[in-house]
Formats: structure tokens, sequence, C-alpha cells
């Protein structure tokens, strides 16, 4: 497929921009289990505000270190180790037998959003024709 096709273009941006989206289902979809959170850990105030916080601190990181993994390895694989961080914080909150490890779940899914934050605006500038009008 021809890499101008702008119905190629359109489908690799929408992909990509799925990390957006994740951004914003990560840290609005904790809001719905805060109740359920609070009650199976036992969690104080301040341990249920660090529980969904604690993604922020996994952003920093992910942001900070998206520079580096995506000059190193490219755009495609910074956004691939994204989606595998995001995945394995899906499988580690969904299953957590201890508050510690969901919160380093947490962090870790934050990692990914940090990551996919920096990457997926570069990708999608990079792989946007520069003949072509904006919609």
């Amino acid at each position: 497929m021809h890499s101008h096709n702008k119905y190629y273009i359109f489908f690799i941006s929408l992909s990509a921009a799925f990390g957006g989206l994740l951004f914003g289902y990560d840290t609005a979809v904790i809001s719905g289990t805060i109740g359920n959170l609070t009650e199976f850990f036992d969690l104080s105030p301040v341990e249920t505000g660090w529980a969904i916080s604690s993604a922020l601190v996994g952003c920093l990181i992910g942001s900070f270190f998206s520079d580096y993994l995506s000059n190193q390895y490219g755009r495609k694989i910074a956004m691939i180790m994204s989606a595998v961080f995001f995945m394995l914080s899906s499988i580690g909150t969904a299953i957590p037998e201890t508050f510690t490890f969901f919160v380093i779940f947490r962090i870790v899914g934050g990692v990914g959003i940090g990551i996919a934050s920096m990457v997926v605006p570069m990708y999608i500038a990079e792989i946007a024709p520069p003949d072509k009008e904006v919609l």
C-alpha cells in the first residue's frame, strides 16, 4: 500500500492515536473502582489517593525515557513497548494479591501512558505527508 494513500495514513494515525485514548481511559476507569478498591484492601483516604494517583508517577517515568526509547529503537517499537506496559498493567491490576502489587502495576501502566503520550504525536507527525492539507 502506498504510504501517501489517505486511507492508509488515516488508519495508521487512528491506530496510533489509541495511545491517547488509553491515557484517558486509564485515568478515568479507576474512578469506578474506588469504593470496591477501598473496601477490598481496607484503605485509608491517603492510600486511596495513592492508588489512584500512582499511575501519574509512572507517567513521569515513561515520558522521561520516551525520547531515548523512540530515538534508540524507533517510534513503532516504542509504541509497542507502551502497549506491552498497558497489557501488563491491565493484568496486574486485575489480579493483585496485595495493595503494593496493585500500585506497582498502576505505575507500570503509567509508564506506558507516559511513553505513548510522547511518542504517538511524534509518530503521527512523521507519517503525515507534508503535501497534504489538514481537514
